[in-house]
């Protein structure tokens, strides 16, 4: 008599047999690794499906509050590997795979990252989206299908080359093409005045440009032991499948490129804004997502409710980042244009229903449109928001009577631009900031004044991650480990891994950590060998360095900018290398420093990094003298899966960005849940990480405090050159920069000189060095030395790593999305109804002759 497991090993296998005939036309022994891949995925989405449509169902029947998630990123990362862990079906899929002879690594390169999104942003909102169906909570989730995501990052002669990341090259076979839901899109034209049954102004258009929409539903999996795991939507909008947005006349009229532009609103995440037509199709793509995101919603509302009444109470619309704050004068308009409510009650309903996650304090980054496009553009919505603005300013100078000044910071609009984050205050009514000193500065220094209005507007919720793929998929060894001490319960309640402290001390578990730390830096060499393909100028694939795994793989993998401090990094490697060469004797240990990130197309500056980055690696790797003490490598087309890969292998991990610039950054905590020590600044959520660790384990804190930051910024006290003076080893490793110990023509001599002038001299009329590398490099390398002690003591440096873990309950997503539930969403959980599950499940099995149990 077959086991179970047996019995669903042979079903499966006759599922993917199945698909591989009916829809693929092939037997299984001449069926290519992707033509298996996706037969497999056919199989393993019919239970999906049922669980799915049940969740659905219920979620109808119960009249449940929704939540609907707006956000133009999401890195989501491969689908196979984490649905296959979050249905507890790994040893089932491994054990198919034995028998069909099919290696799992092989099928698994099949599948490529979703190019949805471009770092911590959409990563975050991938997160949320894993914990909220693990948790059984109602909600949907919006986003763009970018055809080509943000770029393939490639590296050729140093330098970044953008290509288009080819990740929709093949069928997609996750998603489920939806051409019931399509939905149409206005932009420009004319409009012509009227008033609804209100006497409220509103706006018909005329001669207007409509966009088709079409779109494509994700399932986003809850993880489950027991087969009852809930599904979240991910639909994505794509304007690539409709005619309809090409415009024929204009392409025979010869005019290429406006013909096609609505067929390319979809095709790029951020195209670039350093001209009017990116500027143009970035306005037109969030207006995208937001307006066929409402059409949807309201849809989703009016299946079962007569009247808007309950709107507001049924629906939750959160807004990560400003880039859908479009929401809230969409919204404002379809509810006193379509449905006839009044003004008044139309911005309270918005507000009621609307939050707003803020993810940055740079200036810089807060995003502002120009009011001529916006009207332009959208002129029923720039209507709205004037109307909203001068209420808004004359309740501000009801309160604050003869303060000008005030309603001139608050205004929405101000010189000629529409203040995004302002809107996204003004109608919404919780804003959160997602680090505790993240959001001190949102309210002490960025939103002052809006503070101070609406006190009770502004809370803090604490970025997490999902242990479940950061963890327990991406690092089986090590989850095994803490299993066999402290059980599994920690996969769906990471706060009881504090218990795994009792065993920190334990030299047996030591050993352990370390053994499996060894195996992930073994496991990836051979990724890198195989993958990392570095190019020269012209094109010949360059040889990666030898990497050793006893060395201390030294781990910075982050979006390239100014703020995060690449650059900090790389001062101290040079200063690591002189040392090395001009005293041979020095007692070092081995060192691996790597380097992974993607710079934005137009920002020059954080290209020029990544240039000197492989650069310095290219002169340091070759030359004889270091030998095997210093390494460098850069990883190119940083993203999921090869974030998958390099953290568990890290032992440090870099978090210097400057004191108040990052929000809360989650790569610090993936890094230190998988066994690397943390070297960091006071900033984002390394604060809250060092407290939960205590300073007794948290040996690598240095520089400045965000309020010393901000004091030289205001005193201008801050001198570079001052630094370099005072210290020979500082000044020499800057001289560097345009002495040509690195660069090897003159293209790189200009673009290192550059680097040294920004730290030396102005920076585009403001001061030099404004992220303060220098000011806290000396710091840095005497606390890398600190590292390099303790890296020297195995047994000990794995006491700490046991403790850094343990001290990480809090950094669970599932936490933060309780949080967002409790304060800003008040929904609760609502798993599929048994009886609606059993009802869907034996309506599939009486047409279904070999299903999985």
């Amino acid at each position: 008599m077959p086991t179970n497991l047996e019995y669903q090993v042979e079903m499966l296998i006759a599922k993917i047999k199945h698909y591989l005939i009916t829809t693929l036309g092939r037997v299984s022994e001449e069926a290519s690794p992707d033509e298996f891949y996706r037969a497999l995925v056919y199989a393993l989405r019919e239970e999906i499906m049922i669980n799915w449509l049940a969740n659905a169902r219920t979620h109808y029947q119960k009249d449940e509050r929704m939540v609907y998630y707006l956000s133009m990123e999401y890195l989501p990362g491969r689908f196979l590997n984490n649905n296959a862990s979050n249905l507890s079906s790994n040893e089932l899929v491994g054990m198919v795979l034995q028998k069909m002879n099919r290696n799992w690594l092989d099928i698994m390169h099949c599948e490529m990252d979703p190019g949805l999104g471009n770092g911590g942003l959409g990563r975050l909102a991938s997160c949320i989206l894993d914990s909220m169906a693990t948790l059984h909570y109602p909600g949907q989730a919006y986003g763009l299908r970018y055809h080509y995501g943000t770029f393939e990052q490639q590296i050729w002669g140093g330098m970044q080359v953008e290509a288009p990341d080819r990740w929709l090259s093949n069928e997609n076979p996750w998603e489920f093409r939806r051409d019931a839901r399509r939905t149409n899109v206005k932009y420009c034209g004319n409009t012509t005045p009227g008033t609804n049954i209100h006497g409220d102004e509103i706006l018909s258009l005329k001669d207007f440009e409509e966009v088709s929409a079409l779109p494509y539903d994700i399932p986003i999996i809850g993880y489950s032991q027991k087969g009852k795991f809930s599904v979240v939507t991910l639909r994505l909008w794509s304007t690539k499948e409709s005619p309809k947005n090409f415009q024929l006349q204009r392409y025979n009229a010869g005019s290429v490129g406006q013909a096609a532009e609505n067929v390319t609103l979809s095709d790029v995440l951020y195209p670039s804004d350093q001209h009017e037509m990116g500027k143009r199709i970035r306005l037109k793509q969030e207006f995208l997502l937001v307006s066929a995101s409402l059409q949807d919603i309201i849809r989703h509302y009016q299946v079962g409710h007569q009247n808007f009444r309950q709107f507001a109470d049924k629906t939750r619309i959160q807004i990560n980042d400003t880039h859908a704050a479009l929401v809230i004068p969409e919204l404002i308009r379809i509810l006193i244009q379509h449905h006839d409510i009044p003004w008044k009650m139309a911005v309270e309903i918005t507000q009621a229903c609307t939050g707003y996650t803020n993810h940055t304090i740079l200036k810089e980054a807060l995003e502002e449109w120009e009011q001529t496009l916006l009207n332009y553009l959208l002129p029923r919505q720039y209507q709205i928001i004037q109307r909203l603005n001068q209420d808004f300013c004359n309740q501000v100078r009801n309160r604050f009577p003869n303060d000008e000044e005030r309603i001139r910071k608050l205004s929405i609009i101000e010189h000629g631009k529409v203040r995004m984050a302002h809107l996204a205050i003004v109608g919404s009514h919780k804003v959160n900031g997602v680090s505790g000193i993240h959001t001190s500065i949102l309210e002490r220094e960025v939103f002052k004044d809006f503070y101070e209005l609406y006190p009770n507007r502004f809370i803090n919720i604490t970025n997490g991650v999902t242990q479940r793929r950061w963890l327990l998929e991406c690092n089986p060894d090590l989850a095994r480990f803490i299993t066999k001490r402290i059980g599994s319960d920690w996969i769906t309640d990471f706060s009881i891994i504090s218990k795994l402290a009792d065993f920190a001390s334990d030299p047996e578990s030591q050993d352990e950590i370390l053994s499996i730390k060894k195996k992930n830096k073994l496991r990836f060499i051979e990724f890198i060998q195989r993958e990392n393909h570095l190019r020269s100028a012209t094109g010949q694939i360059l040889a990666n360095p030898n990497l050793e795994a006893d060395s201390l793989f030294d781990v910075q993998i982050k979006r390239i900018h100014e703020y995060k401090r690449q650059l900090l990094n790389l001062l101290h490697i040079i200063m690591v290398y002189q040392e090395i060469i001009s005293s041979p004797q020095h007692n070092r240990i081995k060192r691996t420093a790597i380097f992974a990130g993607k710079a934005a197309a137009g920002y020059e500056t954080a290209k020029d990094i990544i240039h000197l980055i492989t650069t310095v690696a290219a002169k340091i790797n070759r030359d004889p003298s270091v030998g095997n003490l210093l390494k460098i490598l850069f990883v190119e087309n940083y993203n999921v899966s090869r974030a998958e890969m390099i953290i568990p292998a890290a032992d440090l991990s870099e978090q210097i960005s400057t004191a108040g610039t990052e929000a809360s950054g989650t790569g610090n905590m993936k890094l230190s849940i998988n066994g690397a020590l943390t070297i960091g600044t006071d900033d984002g959520a390394n604060i809250e990480m060092r407290q939960a660790i205590t300073d007794r384990w948290w040996p690598f804190s240095f520089g400045c405090k965000a309020q010393e930051v901000a004091d030289m910024r205001t005193k201008g006290t801050y001198n570079p050159r001052q630094i370099c003076e005072g210290n020979p080893k500082i000044q020499r490793a800057v001289d560097s920069l345009r002495d040509r110990t690195f660069a090897t023509n003159d293209e790189e001599h200009m673009a290192f000189s550059d680097l040294y002038h920004q730290l030396m001299e102005m920076h585009y009329g403001g001061p030099p060095d404004r992220y303060f590398v220098l000011k806290d490099l000396w710091d840095y390398y005497e606390t890398q030395q600190k590292v390099e002690k303790l890296f020297s003591q195995p047994n000990q440096w794995a006491e700490y790593v046991i403790h850094n873990i343990a001290g990480m309950g809090m950094f669970s997503v599932d936490r933060a999305v309780k949080e967002y539930c409790d304060l800003i969403w008040n929904v609760t959980p609502c798993p599929a109804d048994d009886e609606i599950l059993a009802r869907v499940r034996h309506e599939y099995e009486l047409v279904d002759q070999c299903r999985i149990y």
